[in-house]
């Protein structure tokens, strides 16, 4: 221990001395320098000559103070290393094993941010916690066609106000709503931006909304308008109010939990420019509400079934022929987000008021707008990301008020096909009991727009909507003797329809065509989809059920004569589709050679 200690020592006090020996010297050239200065001493030779040799002691002092360095690097004993910690992952238990927010997020969250992530999601149906936590401005990815970043738009383009609707909604949400359309739309274009409050209670959509608004026109004076509804009036009264409030060119009705795609209003301005009787409608992007990613989606029409309720469907065929997916495509309708041209959407009708809640406005919009002069048409260089709530926040089911308004677009526009809403929705013709509202309003604004009969539209707007015109009866299929039991398709996947007990949802509709099939489970709106027939094996006790499409390959026999009140007796094997009381003391389902037993359908359209 001693000796190392005097090892360590010696380098440093030689490089010490050395240090001090040099100093001394300086001092001293110094201190002859000032004397040869005062007796005017001018050989320089010799002056330049010591100075060399004092650079020359110094360098080989730097060598040593290096050399020294390493010595005592070299020979210093290793301090010993610490042992290194693992550190162990914390296990979080976690508290919601079934909720749909923890699926593949929040693997990291602690018990009490578990908690709070989780009543966020349960009272907005998004992940509110992340959003919360989420830069306003935050980036999201370019989607668009390639395409779409290489066009040039005019420098004239109409002004734009663009309302953002919400119930309820998470201030965050809101804020990037705000910031990515102030962010994304030149400032020459963006007249407004409207927030319309479908009679919200969250404090924080009050004061701290406020705040924020404040902050935006320190920025952008007078940027932001705000509407205020005294009582919940539902979507399409927001959209109303937002419409006329109103006061660019155009005027762009959206979600308040989106967020705009770069360059998103010029294509659409640009459009409208071109034809002012224009509806239009970017494309969705869906923001995960889970994660709140973006998954992209391509550029699809936005179509129905006939219950009214909204799907994506591929455009027609000439689209496709273009090869080009940057271009516009025609769609027979909307599905709820929509731009237009402000003035021409009052002349048209904007939307139905009578509408209530949620659903169907969107629907009639379409169909009036093609049968009263004007189009729709889905732009794909407009691109909007769109939260796809896990729930909705007006209603727990919006079907009953879907259903009501889908009656009321019926009777309007539909015609002589108005009863394909009552078979989608299994209601009778007549007596459903439903009020729809008064529509005598509406029945006028179509006579003064001189609008065209629907069979127009489903000829040149939308062929692929099958007009089941052959239909003659509907809903639950009922024996005489257990009028208690209805024909149900079964176990699905599966092949075989049962007697299960009456409760009339869509495992029991059943339908009769005038060609012969029986459809069990539920029908098909578009010409494209194959529905489900009754057939009769031709061997064996039981019925099968299968696409119709499939059976006809097969052979099987799936055409049946049936009479109300009567038999149903298949035209080929001549047997009858009947029950009989099983080995096990339950009513069957069977195929059997007749014996006189008889069937109702729940509803009638022809009487047959």
């Amino acid at each position: 221990m001693r000796l190392s200690w005097i090892r360590g020592i010696v380098p440093v006090l030689a490089v010490a001395l050395a240090v001090l020996y040099l100093n001394s010297i300086k001092h001293e050239f110094h201190t002859h320098s000032k004397r040869l200065e005062t007796a005017h001493y001018n050989d320089s030779i010799r002056g330049q000559g010591f100075l060399k040799r004092m650079d020359k002691l110094e360098a080989n002092i730097d060598k040593l103070v290096k050399l020294m360095s390493k010595i005592e690097h070299k020979e210093a004993p290793a301090e010993p290393k610490a042992p290194e910690v693992k550190k162990e992952k914390k296990v979080v238990r976690k508290l919601y094993p079934n909720s749909a927010l923890f699926t593949k997020w929040g693997d990291e969250l602690s018990e009490e941010e578990q908690k709070e992530a989780e009543s966020l999601f349960r009272r907005y149906g998004y992940n509110a916690f992340l959003s919360d936590r989420l830069p306003l401005n935050r980036e999201i990815p370019d989607t668009r066609h390639p395409r779409c970043a290489e066009k040039k738009y005019p420098d004239d383009l109409p002004t734009i106000s663009v309302v953002l609707i919400y119930l309820d909604e998470a201030l965050s949400v809101i804020k990037r709503a705000i910031r990515s359309i102030m962010d994304k739309t030149p400032a020459r274009l963006l007249k407004e931006i409207i927030l319309v409050d479908d009679h919200s209670t969250n404090e924080d959509l009050k004061e701290k909304l406020d705040e924020y608004i404040i902050s935006i026109h320190e920025e952008r004076p007078s940027l932001v308008k705000r509407v205020r509804h005294s009582e919940q009036l539902g979507l399409t009264q927001a959209r109303l109010s937002g419409w006329r409030a109103a006061v660019g060119d155009v005027v762009a009705i959206l979600d308040a939990h989106i967020e705009v795609h770069v360059q998103w209003a010029e294509p659409l301005l640009a459009r409208i420019k071109e034809d002012r009787t224009l509806i239009l409608t970017p494309v969705f992007d869906r923001v995960n509400y889970d994660d709140l990613t973006v998954t992209r989606y391509g550029p699809a029409a936005d179509a129905f079934d006939w219950a009214l309720w909204c799907m994506y469907e591929s455009f027609r065929p000439e689209w496709y022929a273009l090869k080009d997916e940057s271009q516009p495509g025609k769609s027979p309708s909307i599905m709820g987000i929509l731009v237009a041209d402000r003035k021409f959407f009052g002349e048209i009708g904007s939307l139905d008021g009578g509408m209530k809640i949620y659903g169907g406005e969107n629907v009639e919009l379409g169909i009036r707008v093609w049968l009263c002069g004007g189009s729709v048409e889905v732009i794909p260089c407009s691109k909007i990301a769109h939260i796809e709530r896990q729930s909705k926040p007006y209603l727990p089911d919006l079907s009953a008020m879907m259903k009501r308004n889908a009656l009321r677009v019926a009777e309007v526009w539909l015609d002589e096909y108005k009863y394909n809403v009552h078979v989608a929705w299994n209601l009778p013709l007549k007596n459903h009991g439903i009020d729809i509202g008064d529509v005598s309003e509406r029945k006028k604004l179509r006579e003064k727009l001189k609008c065209k009969p629907f069979q127009w539209y489903l000829d040149n707007v939308y062929p692929l909507l099958d007009p089941l015109d052959n239909l003659l009866g509907y809903g639950a299929l009922i024996n005489d003797l257990k009028p208690d039991l209805c024909i149900d398709q079964g176990p699905v996947p599966g092949n075989t329809p049962i007697l299960y007990g009456c409760h009339f949802y869509s495992p029991q509709n059943c339908y009769y065509r005038s060609g012969g099939e029986i459809y069990i489970g539920g029908i098909k709106s578009h010409k494209y989809n194959s529905n489900r027939c009754l057939v009769d094996p031709g061997t064996g006790t039981y019925p099968g059920l299968y696409e119709c499409k499939v059976a006809k390959q097969k052979k099987f026999h799936m055409l049946w004569d049936f009479k109300q009140g009567g038999s149903i007796q298949n035209r080929d094997t001549k047997r009858c589709l009947e029950i009989a009381v099983g080995a096990d003391s339950f009513y069957k389902l069977i195929i059997q050679q007749c014996t006189g037993q008889n069937w109702k359908i729940q509803n009638l359209i022809k009487d047959f």
